[in-house]
């Protein structure tokens, strides 16, 4: 491919990647999560579990009459499991299933703001070699000094796993 067609891609995926972020803590980090993909965030409720599911998924909530799974990003990117706090909430996501979008939970330490991210103050995820999957990271967000970890929702579960989330409700 020519040096114009690769700079015209690299600058498609900026423009992709730009946008409304809604940013939340996990273990001292920042990550964000693009606007459109969030339904709503809620605190802590009750949650009911669900025998025979992996480990990071803390089970199933009632909103509004509709059941939804819940996963713990901390359990899923294998950190450490923390208690609740009254500053935990759930953000409801529509992730992209076989059945069409699909309501999920996902369980975060901190809710932090919405924040404007520039095309250009994205950077691709480094390489950090062939056996790390890092395909479920849209890039790196260079903000006030810090960078917040962009995360393409779809790709945070697999398959597999969205398939087996959706037979639970």
């Amino acid at each position: 491919m020519s040096q114009v067609g690769n700079a015209e891609q690299s600058g498609a995926r900026l423009e992709v990647r730009e946008g409304k972020y809604l940013t939340f803590t996990l273990a001292d980090e920042e990550y964000g999560i693009g606007i459109l993909k969030v339904r709503e965030i809620i605190g802590m409720m009750p949650i009911t579990s669900v025998p025979q599911t992996p480990s990071f998924v803390k089970g199933v909530i009632n909103l509004r009459g509709k059941v939804i799974p819940v996963v713990d990003l901390r359990l899923k990117f294998g950190m450490a499991e923390l208690d609740y706090t009254e500053r935990t909430s759930i953000i409801v996501v529509e992730v992209r299933g076989q059945s069409g979008d699909i309501p999920i939970g996902i369980v975060v330490d901190a809710v932090s703001e919405v924040v404007n991210i520039k095309g250009e103050d994205i950077e691709d995820t480094p390489t950090f070699g062939s056996r790390l999957d890092t395909d479920y990271i849209l890039g790196m967000a260079k903000i006030e000094g810090g960078v917040k970890i962009l995360l393409d929702i779809d790709r945070v579960l697999s398959s597999e796993e969205i398939n087996a989330l959706d037979a639970v409700m």
